[in-house]
């Protein structure tokens, strides 16, 4: 039984993974396509770097989802806050599931539907727009993020530091905002992701002034990929995978900070 589990496992990582392989080892191709490796080369990190349209629109990319990211983690963690503290019970069940509207609603519908609301507003379609959509589309996933460290909290501390006179800023600042940062860090990095690899929604919301990477590739995509989208999809893989590794260090400080401050309790 463990080996037909381990081969599973094997087949379905070498699904996952091997796409992702090729993509790398052909980013070092000195030839024009992905059908035969004609050798070891940089030739397409170095067009990629002389490519000034692709890297303006790299920084477009980045500016963007950060900036949405950063507005939905705030928004989200206040959302959460107000969704956690709401003490009706049929209230509190209705606004989880208006935040789950958009997570399972498809892609191609939210687009339209922002598409609709920003020429109805009269707003020029470009960097506003996309990162309105953007923010709109990434609060319900800090919410969902940040809403169980706020379950799992241990209430008694919030107790403890308004019997020794705390405010509520300070409750919130000192006590319950540090418990949940690991929550509020896993949505930050979950809107990102989900800004800088959407492509349904951005294509509605984007003018002809201004473009995303996942359009762009899209666009390039039609007349056939070039490997200098594999150069620039490797560069953003190694930077995805120092993102993981700095995250899970993260975490496991704060795994470390909890294992002893038990320990010193006890």
């Amino acid at each position: 039984m463990k080996i037909i589990e381990r081969t599973w496992l094997t087949f379905a990582f070498f699904l996952l993974y091997a796409p992702i392989l090729f993509l790398v080892v052909y980013s070092f191709n000195s030839g024009e396509a992905m059908q035969g490796f004609d050798g070891f080369s940089f030739v397409h990190y170095q067009e990629l770097w002389q490519d000034t349209r692709l890297l303006q629109i790299v920084l477009n990319t980045l500016i963007l989802a950060l900036a949405s990211s950063l507005i939905a983690t705030v928004v989200g963690t206040i959302g959460a806050l107000a969704i956690f503290r709401t003490q009706r019970k049929l209230l509190k069940e209705t606004l989880l599931g208006l935040n789950n509207v958009l997570l399972v609603s498809p892609d191609v519908i939210i687009g339209a539907a922002f598409l609709i609301l920003m020429t109805a507003l009269g707003l020029k379609l470009g960097f506003v727009t996309v990162l309105l959509a953007h923010v709109a589309f990434s609060i319900p996933i800090v919410v969902l993020m940040v809403l169980p460290k706020l379950q799992e909290m241990n209430r008694d501390l919030v107790l403890a530091a308004q019997d020794l006179g705390a405010t509520p800023t300070e409750v919130l600042t000192k006590v319950t905002l540090p418990v949940i940062s690991p929550g509020i860090l896993a949505g930050f990095f979950m809107a990102l992701t989900y800004s800088l690899d959407d492509f349904a929604v951005t294509f509605f919301v984007t003018g002809n002034g201004f473009s995303t990477l996942a359009v762009e590739v899209y666009s390039r995509a039609r007349q056939g990929v070039s490997l200098e989208i594999n150069a620039l999809s490797t560069i953003m893989l190694f930077v995805a995978f120092i993102m993981v590794l700095f995250y899970y260090g993260y975490s496991q400080k704060q795994k470390g900070k909890k294992t002893k401050l038990k320990e010193k309790v006890k």
